[in-house]
């Protein structure tokens, strides 16, 4: 099993990145490794990111300005092979039609609750480990 899991957050809001990392801990679940966090700020580094691999989960924020993390969430799905699992925060629970046309898997709505957050997490996370080739 691998040290830990990079999971790259999105928003131009530091504040909402924080919250998400708060929300989710090191450790959100026992069964999984530890959580390393890639905090990111604007759209071209976090298709950087992407782009470079090693990210096991990007969850981007659909409110985020200039670029929305549905917009990304879209073109990550459209451009990258063997794109990580994303989830999309939503501005309102009715926008999950969006996340579903962002191709993203899962979608929880602003505000950040912990147990709504972490439960999509970990179940991307485990599936993730779940598909990836075992030494």
């Amino acid at each position: 099993m691998t040290d830990s899991l990079r999971v790259l957050v999105y928003s131009d809001d530091a504040t909402t990145r924080r919250q998400v990392v708060q929300a989710l801990g090191t450790r959100p679940h026992p069964d999984l490794p530890g959580l390393e966090f890639v905090e990111v700020a604007t759209a071209p580094i976090v298709i950087s990111h992407l782009d470079a691999g090693g990210i096991d989960l990007a969850i981007l924020d659909g409110e985020a300005t200039p670029a929305g993390g549905l917009g990304i969430a879209k073109q990550l799905k459209d451009e990258i092979d063997d794109c990580p699992p994303i989830l999309v925060l939503t501005g309102r629970p009715d926008d999950a039609w969006l996340a579903d046309w962002s191709r993203a898997e899962a979608a929880v709505p602003h505000p950040i609750d912990p147990l709504r957050l972490t439960e999509p997490v970990v179940a991307l996370l485990r599936a993730r480990l779940d598909a990836s080739p075992h030494p």
